[in-house]
Order: structure tokens, then sequence, then C-alpha cells
């Protein structure tokens, strides 16, 4: 497939997100970077998420991105990693964190079901902190305030998605509210679609919420120091995601709990009230 083939596959799929608008104003450079990025999670995670495919076809397809993300890296043939490359190269994109987030689709695929906080954690770390790294990268942020970043934004952008998707993930057979805070709520079931309409629920979805409010306070610290780099996209995800959270809690966390989304037009008037039309460069 030839560089011009690849970009516009790549804005079609990013194009599907809340954060293309965040995305599309970044210069071209870095714009078709991201459009790779998210091409690539996307692309793993619906291969995690696929309910139809046997799981050892999934596991088949996990592992042949693994292999093809070693190749690109080794300079052999990128296989169906290829959209990454320039991207890798341009911006010295670590392969360590793309295989994170193939191994945070692995633990989504081989089931999650009430982890221990430091496996949630993990988990949090290998599906967003990870795709953190990489974005800052690509913003042109400088290392420390990106690395922090990356850490805090992910962290709280994942656990405000546990937080939204609990009945979601239930009807998959996924359980992402950790055994310690299960326990302390004396919740007994470890079955997810019982679990999760369980009364000690909402004791334990305020503490995750809690925990996600504090990154979302030391991201937005981050970003108000003004580092380098362009951030609207950052700047974006954390004005979206802390308003699904406040809805989230706004709304409760006892059964039945109505679906919070935001959608694109939303989005779109959060970067317009945010003044970030006019960063473009």
């Amino acid at each position: 497939m030839t560089d011009a083939a690849v970009a516009p596959a790549a804005e079609q799929t990013a194009s599907k997100s809340s954060f293309y608008a965040g995305m599309r104003i970044l210069p071209k450079a870095e714009r078709e970077a991201m459009y790779a990025v998210y091409g690539f999670c996307r692309t793993v995670d619906d291969i995690a998420d696929d309910q139809v495919l046997p799981i050892d076809r999934q596991r088949a397809e996990l592992a042949v991105w693994r292999r093809d993300l070693e190749a690109l890296y080794a300079g052999g043939d990128p296989g169906r990693a290829a959209p990454l490359a320039e991207a890798v190269a341009r911006y010295q994109l670590d392969k360590a964190d793309f295989l994170a987030v193939v191994d945070g689709m692995q633990m989504d695929l081989e089931g999650v079901r009430a982890p221990d906080l430091a496996t949630l954690y993990l988990y949090c770390d290998r599906v967003a902190v990870a795709v953190g790294r990489l974005s800052v990268k690509i913003f042109g942020m400088p290392q420390a305030a990106g690395a922090e970043l990356a850490h805090h934004l992910g962290r709280a952008l994942q656990l405000t998605n546990v937080l939204r998707d609990l009945d979601e993930d239930a009807a998959i057979g996924r359980l992402y509210l950790p055994e310690e805070y299960l326990r302390d709520a004396g919740v007994a079931s470890r079955d997810p679609a019982t679990a999760i309409l369980d009364p000690g629920v909402p004791q334990i979805a305020e503490r995750l919420a809690d925990t996600a409010e504090a990154h979302f306070r030391q991201a937005e610290r981050i970003l108000a120091d003004h580092p380098p780099g362009h951030l609207a996209a950052p700047r974006l995800m954390s004005s979206v995601y802390a308003n699904i959270l406040k809805e989230l809690r706004h709304r409760g966390w006892a059964p039945p709990r109505r679906p919070v989304r935001i959608s694109k037009a939303i989005a779109l008037w959060m970067l317009f009230r945010r003044g970030l039309f006019g960063w473009v460069s």
C-alpha cells in the first residue's frame, strides 16, 4: 500500500473518534502521525473486542501485530505495521509502547475480571498511558512533562472508561472493578453481570471516580504550565472526559444506568470554548 493510500484510510478510521476534531487541527505531519497511531489502536482494540472470531484466531491476529511491529523496528517487512513507519521514524516512537498496547488488548481478550489494583493500573498503563507516551512525542512535548502528562491523563481517561462502560463490559464478561474495592464494599459475586447490580457498586465507583479526578487535576496542572508542544488534542481529551466523569457522577451509579456519551458536536464546541482553533501552527 502506498503512502498516498495509507493517509486517507488512517484519517477515515480516526474520523470515528470523538477526538477527531482535536487531531484534525494539528499540523499536517503531526496529524497524519496521530491518525496512524489511532488507526493502530483502533485495529488491535477491534481484534480483542470481536465477539465473532474464535479466540484462537484473535490471539493469532494479535501475534501477527507483535511480529510486524518487531519487523518494523528491525528494518524488515513491517506487514500491517507499515502505516506506522513514517511516524516511528519522524518522532522516534518507542516499540515498547506499541507492544504495551497489544499486551493490553491481550488482557482484554483473555478476560479481565475483578483484577487487583496493581493489575488494573497495569491495564490502564498499557491501553492508555502507553498511547499517551506515543502521542506526546508527536505533540512535541519535552520528555519529562510529556511522560507525566501521559501518566496522569492516560489513567484518568481509562478509569473514566471503566466507570462509563460498566454495563457494556459486563455484557461481554468483563469486570474492571478492583478486587480490593469489591471486597471492601461487601460485593460477594465476581460474575460481571451479577456484581454490577450489587448495592456496593456505587461506593466502589465513587472511589475510582475520586482517583480519576485526582489524575485529571494533575493533567490540568501540567497543561496550565503551557509546556512546549501542540497541546490542543490533550486539552480536548481532558475536557471531554472530565465532563463525562462529571455527568456520570451526576447521573449516579445505581442501576439502571443510562449511557453517558459526549457527541462530536459537543467535542467541537469544547474546542471553541477553550479557544483551541486559534492555536493551529
